[in-house]
Parts: structure tokens; sequence; C-alpha cells
């Protein structure tokens, strides 16, 4: 069975849990975690490196012992150790480290106190009032569980865009394989670049008599099919995600592409324009009475009703139809137009390569510069700078620029947003940085108007360059913050500073409505990596989905910019 990244992330992760509810070593478990997290988010895929019989990459906070596990994760699914403590606790309350506001300490507690030990004897003892009674919890948290526990059971399951590419990846280039199969396309929200996908959407085109459909739910990481059929079947993965494949002639290739890319609402929108034409569109093709006059292509379904071709990540029925007819769709920005990367952590703070080898890996990634922008010193977590530290890492930066050809090191920080809407370091520290990158990593929940106030305080500080992940949310974890967005957005054009597309996986914040607020008013956006190691820097082609999501073009995004455009405007933002 193919092992992918993320699967071995989740191992890691779980058992992080299960030793934390043993009351295990702390520090053992912290490995776990941060192995979990490198693993997750490395951009090369590990179980390919182990099939080929070489060597892994060496990778931070990964020695002999976690790389021989994992090892043991690629060739069986699982490792022994998992298998044991799965054999020591009831099999059942890793479902419990899912349920929001759930920790391990918190889980132990129940399950020591109310024997619970399931998901449904959580919502037995929730219910009937036995956890407010517990130290520690109370009545808010029993209701924050019954909360979770309800959206949990309304909400299908999603996964994360990055997740969810391994999988699709995988499962395309072997479909590809399979004889007659001509062409294989992941449709749905996966191919729109939407931040989770609940499944995936496959088409095929494939000669007469291919085998693709019995490949399919042959497929070794099959769980169960759900249904199987000449042209239609749907199975679950063993991860939970559920695939849909069709199988469509190469004629209809194109209308099927569109009418299972979606959305439903910009489907409609493109139906509409059909029927007030004469023509009837569906997955097989466009039809004027019995003729099937386009649909091989998708270029051919968007000319049938007098359109241009309309990239994926704009079909959301918000304007982009309109914008088509009058010759008005932006050139979305492209991966390949980012000349630098504003936001990143190094070993100096919870970074796990040096300054030199992450400039290495941004050279290698065909970027001309990177701003290094560790945490400030309140952020002790992740061992933040002061300014003296940060003065020695100024010395360290300007003496590496003399030695590196091709690229070149910015100085920045990322400085915590304090509740009162200060930075969490002094003038006389910022000064001498190219860049400060100014972040909420706290007091995520302050009302409307004091969350808005506190981040309107900082940016009009005269050190402010960008608001990196300026929502502070977390997919599946943190919603997030409540602000007045048009306020924010506002403040940020007469201030002269931009707002961050953050492009880890968990953040891809901002949110698409809110980029295209920022084109609408004249903010620059900067499409960030928010790298911690030199694998992280893959993660910008999500950043650069979420802004084509935002209808960003090149100039609306800072970093597209040359090193010579760029100094002009990150100068103006410092004093």
């Amino acid at each position: 069975m193919p092992v992918h990244n993320a699967d071995i992330a989740a191992v890691f992760e779980e058992i992080a849990g299960l030793l934390e509810i043993q009351g295990d070593n702390p520090f053992r478990i912290r490995a776990y975690r941060n192995a979990a997290r490198t693993v997750g988010e490395l951009g090369r895929d590990l179980a390919t490196l182990v099939g080929a019989g070489k060597e892994l990459p060496k990778l931070p906070g990964i020695g002999a012992d976690l790389a021989a596990k994992i090892g043991e994760i690629c060739e069986h699914g699982t490792c022994a150790l998992l298998e044991r403590l799965h054999r020591e606790l009831p099999a059942a309350i890793t479902e419990l480290l899912k349920v929001p506001g759930l920790g391990p300490r918190r889980v132990k507690r129940l399950h020591d106190a109310l024997e619970v030990d399931t998901v449904e004897a959580l919502r037995r003892a929730a219910g009937a009032g036995r956890i407010r009674e517990l130290p520690g919890f109370g009545e808010k948290i029993e209701a924050r569980i019954l909360e979770a526990l309800a959206a949990r059971k309304a909400a299908p399951q999603r996964f994360k865009l990055a997740v969810a590419a391994q999988y699709a990846a995988a499962l395309e280039a072997w479909l590809a394989r399979v004889p007659g199969v001509r062409k294989v396309t992941v449709a749905g929200s996966y191919r729109r670049m939407r931040e989770t996908v609940g499944d995936l959407d496959i088409l095929v085109a494939a000669t007469a008599g291919s085998p693709v459909m019995a490949r399919f739910a042959a497929y070794d990481e099959v769980k169960n099919v759900l249904a199987q059929g000449e042209t239609r079947a749907s199975v679950v993965l063993k991860s939970g995600l559920q695939v849909d494949l069709r199988l469509v002639p190469p004629e209809s290739y194109g209308a099927a592409l569109h009418y299972f890319t979606g959305s439903k609402a910009h489907n409609i929108a493109v139906r509409r324009l059909g029927q007030a034409r004469g023509s009837k569109i569906n997955e097989y093709g466009i039809f004027r009475r019995e003729s099937r006059v386009a649909g091989e292509t998708e270029e051919s379904v968007f000319a049938a009703v007098g359109l241009p071709w309309i990239p994926p990540e704009l079909r959301e029925d918000r304007g982009e139809i309109e914008a088509a007819r009058k010759g008005g769709l932006p050139r979305l920005v492209t991966l390949g137009d980012l000349k630098g990367d504003l936001h990143l952590h190094t070993k100096a703070t919870d970074g796990h390569n040096t300054i030199r080898e992450m400039a290495l890996a941004a050279k290698t990634a065909g970027l001309a510069y990177l701003a290094v922008t560790e945490h400030s010193r309140r952020l002790t977590v992740a061992r933040g700078l002061d300014p003296q530290r940060l003065m020695k890492q100024i010395d360290e930066i300007d003496r590496l620029n003399e030695a590196l050809s091709g690229i070149t090191v910015l100085k920045g920080i990322e400085v915590d947003i304090l509740e009162d809407g200060g930075l969490d370091l002094p003038d006389s520290a910022l000064k001498g940085l190219d860049l400060v990158v100014g972040a909420v990593h706290s007091a995520f929940a302050l009302p409307r108007r004091k969350q808005t106030g506190r981040i309107l305080r900082a940016m009009g500080s005269r050190y402010f360059t960008v608001l990196a992940h300026p929502s502070g949310r977390l997919l599946g974890e943190r919603e997030a913050m409540d602000v007045d967005w048009l306020r924010i957005v506002r403040a940020a054009k007469e201030r002269g500073c931009c707002l961050e597309v953050n492009a880890q996986p968990d953040r891809l914040d901002l949110d698409d409505v809110r980029c295209r607020m920022a084109k609408e008013e004249g903010v620059l956006v900067a499409v960030s990596s928010d790298a911690h190691s030199t694998f992280d820097f893959a993660n910008l082609k999500f950043g650069i989905g979420q802004a084509r999501r935002g209808w960003l073009e090149a100039k609306d995004v800072l970093n597209t910019r040359s090193l010579k455009e760029i100094r002009p405007l990150l100068a103006k933002t410092m004093g």
C-alpha cells in the first residue's frame, strides 16, 4: 500500500497523543510532534526514497530512531510502537484526541475519572453534566465540548489541500499508467485550489476496453468500494478520503472537466448562458437540438457561450463570468512570478536550518532574495530574539551577504503584536532592519472592536511592513479573529504597509475574499512561505493558489518585484 508523508505524520501525531495520555516524558512527546510537523510539510515523498533503497534526507529533529520508524511505517503502514500503544489503551481513545478543545491531558483526566474512552461516552458524560464537576473543566468547557461534538457530527470530514495533494498526485500518476488511459485530471475543489477538500473528483478519458475502472477499485489504498459501474466508481481510501472516478469519451472530456471542476454556482451560471443561446450544456458536451457542437476541450465550452477560458481558481460565480464577458479577467499570478520570500525562520528561533542553508535553498527554488524574520522575544516557546540577539543576527547577515552570490538575505523580524497594539520590540531595535513583519500570536478571542483597534495601532507603528497571517486562523483548529476587515485593509492602504498570504498549509491566510478586497483597495499582498526548514519553500505553490483564488495578479503581489524594485517599497514602511 502506498504510504504518503501525511500518513507518516499522522502516525507520529497519534503516538505523541497516546504517549501524553500515558504521562510519558515531555521531551519524547515533543520529538514525535516535531517529527510529525516536519514530515507532514515535507515536499519530497519519503516512501518513494525508502522504496528505492535510498537514504532519507537529513531532516531536522529526526535522528536514527525516528528515521527507522519512518522506514517501518513506509513498509507496513504502521510501526511497532503505535501497535503497542493501541494494545495498552482503548482503541477508540484516539478519536477523542480529534475533538477540538480536548488535548491529551484532558482526555487522560476524562478517561481516569469518568472512564470516557469513546466519542459516544464523551457525549453522554457531557450531556449528563458530569464533566463540569471535574477539576479544570467547568460549565463553559463542558458546553464547548458539546458544541464541538455537534459540529463534528454535522460537518463532513475535510482534508487540507496539501494533504489531499499527496493522495491526488499518487493516484493520478497511477491511473495514468493504466493501459488505454489517455487523460487523467483531478477536478473539483482540489483543482480550484480550495483550502480544504471534502473528496477528490477524478476524470479519466480512455479507449474502449481499458481496465481503468477495475484497477481503480483495486487500488492498494482503497478501504471500501462504495459503487462501481462501467463509467462511475466511488471508493474511500484508508485515510478516510473519498474518491469519485468518472470515465468519459475523449470528445466529452472538456465538458466533463468543466462540469466536475465546478463550482456548482459557476456551472449553473454557464448553463444559463447556454440556454439563452439555445444550447444545452452538461457533462457530455454542448448540444443544439440533438447535435453535439462542442465539448472536447474546456475552451470549446466557454467559447460556446461567448467567453474566453476562465481559470479554475476563479470559478465561484463571484463576478468571473461578467469579467470574462467584458474582457476583464485578471492575468493571475503564477509561482514563477515570485522573486523572493519575505517571511521565514532559522535555527536562531524555531527554525531547523541556518541562514546560509535557507538562503541556498531559496536560490535553488528560483528566488533572488529572502527575508529572515525570526520571532521576537515575547514568543518564548520559539526562543524569540531580544534586541541584543537581533543585532548579532544583523551582523551575521551582513557577513553572509558578502560571501553569497545569486541570492540576497534581507534583515527582518516577526515581531509580536501585543494585546494593546504595541510591538514587542522598541523602535531602536527595529530601525536597522529592511522590513518588519507584525503578527498576532495571542488573545485571539478579543471582541471585534478591541481586536480591530489592536491591529490598527500596530500597523500605525513607525516601523511596520507586513501584517502576517492576518486572521490568525488555523484550518480545522482555530477560527479567524473577529475584526473589521475593511478598516484594516484601508488602514494598510493609508499606511503603505502590506498584508500577507501565509503559504503554510495549516494557515493559507489571508483567505480568497480578503485577498480580493486588498486588490480592490489597492493594497499589496506578500505571498510568503513562513518556512521553518529548507523544505518549506515548496509550500509557496499553495500560497499562490490562494492568491489566484483572490484574483491577484503579479502586480498585486509585493514579492513579484525584483530586489531593486522592492527595496524602495520596503524602505517607505520603515520610518
